[in-house]
């Protein structure tokens, strides 16, 4: 045992030594030098190398850059022809808008792989991996797949057009201003612009206002039990009938609805055009005001009636 003690500590010693030597070695200046120097030619060869393929791209990413903005030319005049097309020949507002944002995403596809192609890319490479990339995206995308699916529904069913004023039951309304791939642009009556999916639109009710000739409108007025019922309608009635924006046929109704706590509630329905409808509604409701106060006729407010009852005896 203590001979292979011995052993084993001098072959460590040696080991030692070893790398001793070969640590000095490594840090002698001309040994350094020589490190250094294959560094640098090494550095050297690549960087020749990489200028050396630069100079060669030259000539293909000129051509690309060239090829880029010619394309980029002719597809902006193709569109701007075929906008002028649409007009020509009055093809419908919404479909203008869809049909150009499939041709534009087209012709950017088609000019993308041409660029490529000039770069020295294999366009049947990229085509299956787009391929693959649009497997993969339409998975995790499925919501705007379904709001592309919507707006074709929109297209060929017609429920609504550009121009229309439409509300659905989510409580988005406004006027119809576009109608793109995924989602319809409206215009609500504030004037702020709402971006309503396609999916959305196509798989709800949708409420047309466009799509009509007349309107009704209607209030609920309230009168005093002390006056003539007969009177009011009549008053009523009169506002209604001289009145060139409300259509009377069918005629305007006034009629009892309620007999409430404070009063005796009339139901006034009239119908007006569906340009006229908002300046009518708006204003014929002053108007009857105005006519029912010069004919006395009273509008009372909510008013209750109270009795204090004492337990003290009244004194004689």
């Amino acid at each position: 045992m203590k001979k292979d003690s011995i052993v084993a500590v001098t072959k460590d010693t040696l080991t030692l030594a070893a790398e001793k030597e070969e640590l000095l070695n490594a840090v002698k200046p001309e040994n350094m030098k020589e490190g250094i120097t294959s560094v640098v030619t090494d550095v050297s060869i690549h960087m020749e190398r990489f200028i050396a393929m630069l100079i060669d791209a030259i000539p293909a990413v000129v051509k690309a850059i060239v090829f880029l903005i010619i394309g980029l030319f002719i597809i902006r005049t193709v569109l701007r022809i075929v906008k002028n097309r649409f007009e020509k020949r009055n093809v419908d507002m919404s479909l203008r808008g869809f049909l150009l944002s499939i041709i534009k995403f087209v012709l950017y596809a088609l000019l993308i792989l041409s660029v490529a192609g000039n770069l020295g890319f294999q366009t049947t490479a990229i085509l299956g991996a787009l391929s693959g990339l649009v497997l993969a995206v339409g998975l995790a995308l499925q919501g705007s797949l379904a709001n592309f699916a919507g707006g074709v529904l929109i297209l060929l069913f017609r429920p609504f057009e550009v121009g229309d004023y439409i509300e659905n039951p989510s409580n988005t309304e406004g006027t119809v201003d576009k109608i793109d791939l995924l989602y319809t642009t409206l215009t609500t009556a504030q004037g702020i612009k709402v971006f309503s999916p396609n999916g959305t639109l196509a798989n709800s009710v949708i409420r047309n206002y466009s799509k009509i000739t007349n309107r009704r409108f209607e209030y609920i007025v309230g009168i005093g039990y002390d006056d003539n019922i007969k009177t009011a309608q009549n008053i009523i009635l009169d506002v209604l009938k001289n009145d060139p924006r409300v259509v009377q046929d069918p005629a305007p109704d006034v009629f009892v609805n309620e007999l409430a706590a404070s009063s005796v509630n009339l139901t006034i329905r009239a119908w007006a055009s569906k340009d006229d409808y908002w300046a009518a509604r708006n204003s014929l409701q002053q108007e009857i005001k105005i006519a029912l106060d010069k004919a006395g006729i009273n509008i009372p407010f909510p008013q209750q009636e109270m009795r204090i009852i004492s337990d003290k005896p009244e004194n004689k």
